[in-house]
């Protein structure tokens, strides 16, 4: 079962802007964050952004300025709006949920299949 659906990804040149979108199963009784990763190929998956349900937010240095992350919690929803964009952001984009899919399950962690964003020079 598909429990977070990205969207949004695609190929764009660098200075340009793109705009990702996740949307959490309603099955999560309780959400506690949402966030981005990326990763590419050889090297470890990285945190871009998170946010809390209390709206506190982290980024990654390399993007701070430039990304922003913003949620719709009533809506299991999280946005990454990603401005100037540059070649070394290329990455499957992953979103992450934190939280609960059943009243008798503990908190864990779930992740979306990916999206791919590439920047071109």
């Amino acid at each position: 079962q598909v429990l977070l659906v990205e969207s949004g990804g695609g190929l764009v040149q660098a200075g340009e802007s793109l705009r990702l979108s996740c949307v959490a199963s309603k099955s999560f009784v309780e959400i506690r964050s949402m966030g981005w990763y990326r990763q590419t190929p050889g090297k470890q998956r990285e945190l871009v952004a998170s946010v809390t349900r209390t709206s506190s937010t982290n980024y990654a240095d390399s993007v701070k300025g430039r990304f922003t992350i913003s949620s719709e919690f009533a809506e299991n929803t999280v946005y990454l709006q990603m401005n100037s964009l540059k070649v070394e952001d290329t990455a499957v984009y992953y979103c992450e949920c934190i939280g609960r899919v059943g009243p008798g399950i503990g908190v864990n962690n779930y992740w979306g299949q990916g999206t791919q964003v590439t920047v071109s020079s």
